[in-house]
């Protein structure tokens, strides 16, 4: 008896035993080979529209449009959108303005580069971004990179890459770090190597988050342009980058990833960022960043932004934020008590006490040698303890300024107080010091006031609950030195 099996498309029709040959597994006439059971997608050629917001970037602008036009996959167009500027930025990337045509691996690619210069901006960066994402909103993606940013070779080629093997990425951001060869020595080359540090632990706490990122920088990111046209549809806005944030990025980044989109750092794509050399300059960048963050973690609204405290992207925000008060803690009470147990004649060392610097020291090497640029300078960085202990102090200043101007309620123009920074100007960053130094002032002439059975008493319950809270801080940095870093270079 013969069973006929029809296909409603091709009208073909088997004998049992030319069914079995198609359908078994065995290696028949009829068995079909994985190129002709997969139907080829048609495949095309993405577009990318790069977009560099440049404020006061004649140093650099030129390095940065060298470096996208050195690209293994070259931009399909790239706007240099010049605000706010006063130098002669504008004139710097003229230079290299118009079409360029370039072979890779046999193939030609054509770019063309436009630059524009907006005048004076009241959105500023934001405002420059908004004009850039107009400008290339037809693309498939948007390619966004500061004007003191600086690709390696491939990392478009990496971005693209990785963006197109999966739709639910919706924007993705290189692995960034600050160049120190050059820096002027003394504290610029101090600063640097401890920017170069701070990114490399930031980096590499997100690749080993499943490579999710929670803030997709504007240092150099790879956004698909459809996720932005859904964010400004989803949020009523008339662009993707909003002013109410301090961080635009940050903001951006929270409402593609409340879409169903993820937000990732890429495993192999670099970028070499410009760093801050002065004291007064970090301080106003770190602050602003800060103050960004704390404006979105707080529940509530505050102005147009809406807090978001329970956010996914927000909760190594708030690791963030809880190590930092750890950090300023233990540091101050353990001196407090030193202090106060030596003005009894009740102080005596302890080898304990050197457990959490060397697990500490131990977590610096291990990123520092995790870095895949690293150089001798950031492994002696992080192995002298000195270094790091001192920058320590720098980020806790930062971390306390931007919490009191968020307590305050203070609605200060923090992207004017970094720009006003950069030229030199202010004593603002100062202020950590003047406070701290006024209020361990003022502790010390407290402690001579009490009697000497009051200070025995502050001590012996003092010392207990810095001791448990220092385990704690040192069984979470241990963790965090034999954790598996499978294989992914910070």
């Amino acid at each position: 008896m013969t069973a006929l099996l029809t296909d409603p498309l091709l009208d073909l029709r088997v004998t049992d035993a030319l069914a079995l040959d198609l359908l078994g597994p065995g290696p028949g006439r009829y068995a079909f080979t994985p190129d002709e059971l997969v139907v080829p997608e048609q495949q095309r050629r993405a577009t990318i529209g790069a977009v560099v917001p440049a404020y006061n970037e004649e140093s650099t602008i030129k390095a940065v449009l060298k470096g996208l036009l050195r690209q293994t996959r070259l931009p399909d167009v790239v706007h240099v959108v010049v605000n706010n500027t006063t130098d002669r930025t504008f004139a710097r990337a003229s230079k290299l303005a118009g079409e360029h045509t370039v072979v890779r691996k046999g193939v030609e690619q054509v770019t063309r580069v436009y630059v524009h210069d907006l005048g004076r901006l009241a959105d500023k960066k934001v405002g420059a971004l908004n004009y850039g994402f107009r400008l290339v909103r037809g693309a498939d993606y948007l390619l966004g990179v500061d004007g003191d940013t600086v690709l390696a070779k491939d990392a478009v080629e990496r971005l693209e890459a990785e963006m197109s093997s999966d739709p639910r990425i919706g924007g993705i951001s290189a692995i960034y770090t600050v160049d120190n060869t050059d820096a002027p020595r003394g504290l610029p080359r101090f600063l640097l190597t401890g920017q170069r540090a701070q990114f490399a632990a930031f980096n590499l706490q997100n690749l080993l988050r499943g490579r999710n990122m929670a803030v997709l920088g504007g240092q150099a990111s790879l956004f698909r342009t459809s996720a932005l046209e859904a964010v400004m549809t989803a949020h009523h806005q008339a662009s993707p980058w909003v002013s109410d944030s301090e961080v635009e990025d940050s903001l951006l980044s929270l409402q593609i990833k409340s879409l169903g989109y993820s937000t990732k750092i890429s495993a192999t794509a670099r970028a070499t960022v410009g760093g801050m050399t002065t004291l007064r300059a970090l301080d106003g960048q770190q602050v602003k960043w800060n103050y960004g963050a704390i404006d979105l973690m707080w529940p509530g609204q505050r102005g147009d932004t809406q807090g978001q405290p329970f956010h996914p992207n927000l909760r190594l925000r708030w690791m963030e934020n809880a190590s930092m008060v750890v950090n300023a803690l233990t540091r101050v009470v353990f001196g407090l008590l030193v202090a106060g147990a030596a003005s009894i004649g009740a102080f005596e060392f302890s080898p304990v006490w050197l457990v959490p610097p060397a697990v500490a020291v131990a977590l610096n090497v291990r990123t520092a040698l995790s870095m895949r640029d690293r150089n001798w300078r950031d492994v002696l960085f992080a192995a002298t303890l000195v270094p790091a202990e001192v920058y320590m102090w720098i980020r806790i200043g930062h971390f306390v300024r931007a919490w009191a101007k968020f307590l305050s309620r203070s609605r200060t123009d923090n992207w004017a107080a970094q720009a006003k920074a950069e030229r030199g100007a202010g004593w603002a960053y100062l202020s950590p010091v003047v406070v701290g130094v006024s209020t361990l002032a003022a502790t010390g002439w407290a402690w001579t006031l009490l009697p000497v059975e009051a200070r025995s008493a502050v001590l012996a319950v003092g010392w207990p609950v810095l001791g448990v809270v220092t385990v704690v801080q040192t069984l979470f940095m241990l963790r965090r030195v034999v954790r598996r870093q499978h294989g992914f270079r910070a």
